[in-house]
C-alpha cells in the first residue's frame, strides 16, 4: 500500500470516526439503536454541499451541525413524546430524511463541488502541503473529542450517561429521562451529520446513496475498536472509537487494492460486525477447545 493511499485511508478514517462516536453515544451510552443515521449522514452531505456551493463551506459544517441535531430532536420526540420503539422511530426519520435531502439539493441525486472552495482548499495555503486536508481533519476531529469528553463528564452528561444504564434512578433523582435521551439523541445526530459536511467537501460532491448502509459502518469501527482497545475509562472508549474508525478504513482499503469488487464491500462491512459482536463467544470457544485439548494430553 503507498504512502499516499494510507494518507488517505487515515484521512477518511477520521472523518467517519465522528460517525462512530455519534453511535457511541446512541448505541453504547443511551442504549439505544438509532437508524437516524443513514439519512442523518446525507443531511449533513446535502446541507454542506449546498452551503459550499454558496461560497460558505465554514457555514455548511455549522448549518450540518444544526440540521442533524433537529434530525436528532425528531426522532427524539417520536420516542418520548409519541411512545414510538426506538429502532421505528430511527426508521421513520430516515425514511422522511430521503425527500428532505433530495429537496435540500435541489432534487438532484448529485450535487458536484469540483469548482467549489472547501474548509481543505482555504485552509490549504497556511498548512503543510502534503499534510494539509490531515491536518485539517484532525484538528476538527480532536476538538470534537475534547468536546464530547468535556460533555459527559459535566452534570448533563452524567445524567445522558446515567439514562443509558438505569433510567428508573435517573426518574428518581428528578431528572426527566426525556430530556436526557433528546439532548443526547440530538448531539449523536450533529455528529454524524458534520461528518457527511466534511466528507461530502473532501470528495467533491453530495450524493443521495451518501448514507446507505452508515450505521454498518459505524457499528464496525465501534466494535472493532473496542474489540481491540477493550472497553474501560471514557478517555479509553472514545480512543478506541477512533483506532476502531481507522483500522475499518484500513481494511476496506487493502479489500480495494486486492481487486475485489466494490459490490462486495456491503458483504465485507457486514462480515467484520458480525465478528466483532460475536468475538467474545468465539474467544470463549478457542479457550475452552484449548483448554479441553490440553486435558486431553495430560490423560495416561
Amino acid at each position: 500500500m503507498s504512502l499516499t493511499l494510507l494518507q488517505g485511508t487515515l484521512e477518511q478514517g477520521l472523518i467517519y470516526s465522528l460517525v462512530a462516536l455519534g453511535l457511541f453515544l446512541s448505541f453504547r451510552i443511551l442504549n439505544i439503536a438509532d437508524l437516524t443515521v443513514d439519512g442523518g449522514f446525507t443531511l449533513g452531505c446535502a446541507t454542506g454541499a449546498v452551503a459550499t456551493l454558496a461560497g460558505h463551506p465554514f457555514l455548511g459544517l455549522w448549518l450540518a451541525l444544526g440540521a442533524g441535531a433537529l434530525a436528532g430532536l425528531v426522532t427524539a420526540l417520536l420516542q418520548t413524546k409519541l411512545k414510538v420503539q426506538p429502532i421505528l422511530a430511527g426508521i421513520i426519520t430516515m425514511t422522511a430524511l430521503y425527500s428532505i435531502n433530495l429537496m435540500i439539493m435541489g432534487n438532484r441525486a448529485n450535487l458536484p463541488l469540483l469548482k467549489c472552495e472547501t474548509i481543505y482548499t482555504l485552509l490549504a495555503p497556511y498548512l503543510p502541503a502534503s499534510y494539509d486536508k490531515l491536518i485539517v481533519i484532525g484538528c476538527i476531529v480532536a476538538v470534537v473529542v475534547i468536546l464530547l469528553y468535556v460533555f459527559l463528564k459535566s452534570g448533563t452528561g452524567l445524567a445522558v450517561r446515567a439514562t443509558g444504564d438505569n433510567p428508573d434512578l435517573v426518574r428518581s433523582s428528578s431528572i426527566n429521562p426525556s430530556f436526557t435521551i433528546t439532548i443526547g439523541l440530538c448531539l449523536a445526530n450533529a455528529m454524524v451529520a458534520l461528518s457527511g459536511a466534511m466528507l461530502a467537501q473532501y470528495q467533491l460532491f453530495s450524493d443521495i446513496t451518501n448514507g446507505t448502509g452508515m450505521v454498518v459502518i459505524g457499528l464496525a469501527s465501534l466494535i472493532m475498536g473496542e474489540a481491540i482497545i477493550g472497553r474501560g475509562s471514557m478517555q479509553r472508549c472514545l480512543f478506541s472509537t477512533l483506532i476502531g474508525s481507522i483500522i475499518y478504513r484500513l481494511i476496506i482499503a487493502v479489500a480495494i487494492t486486492s481487486s475485489l469488487a466494490a459490490s462486495n464491500l456491503k458483504l465485507i462491512s457486514a462480515v467484520i460486525v458480525a465478528i466483532s459482536i460475536s468475538w467474545p463467544a468465539i474467544k470463549e470457544k478457542i479457550e475452552f477447545f484449548k483448554l479441553k485439548q490440553a486435558s486431553k494430553k495430560q490423560m495416561p
